[in-house]
């Protein structure tokens, strides 16, 4: 009985621990020197199955580019325009955080509630196509559960109802 109190209690020990370092960014993560748009592209997709790409197929080598494959935003008016209505449509979603917005791009940051796991996710207006590509990913973890997915399919459909 008195190892299973002392299990009972350690096993609160962990979890408090691990909840106050999660409120103090010990599972953020940095974030990524390398976004942007560069040459007509975003950064490449993650090399693990925690991110989407509308660019997936540029990167023809990479091992992740069927998971990440998603399609990119179709505009609703010009890309300036479009920019703005999904930095609205971003910036009400739990946890968002505006860290760029330009006319032509957009970078959000999303950190989850209680463990303050960060995401990273682009816009682009890219004139070539007269779309908008987008790139979602993890910082950490090698899954992201659909997590980035479920997202950018959220910010389209809001997206498409106008």
């Amino acid at each position: 009985m008195q190892t299973l109190k002392w299990l009972v209690l350690a096993s609160i020990g962990v979890v408090a621990v691990t909840l106050v370092a999660a409120q103090l960014g010990a599972f953020s993560g940095k974030m990524p020197l390398n976004l942007g748009h560069r040459d007509g592209k975003l950064k490449p997709p993650s090399k693990t199955p925690n991110s989407v790409s509308s660019q997936a197929d540029m990167w023809v080598e990479h091992p992740m580019q069927d998971y990440a494959r998603i399609a990119p935003l179709a505009l609703t008016g010009d890309g300036a325009a479009t920019i703005a209505r999904i930095k609205a449509i971003v910036a009400a979603m739990p946890g968002a955080t505006v860290v760029k917005s330009e006319s032509d791009y957009l970078y959000v940051q999303f950190s989850t509630r209680l463990m303050k796991f960060v995401d990273d996710a682009e816009f682009w207006f890219d004139p070539a196509s007269g779309l908008v590509q987008v790139r979602s990913a993890s910082r950490l973890g090698r899954k992201d559960f659909g997590v980035n997915r479920a997202r950018i399919e959220a910010v389209r459909a809001q997206l498409a109802a106008g």
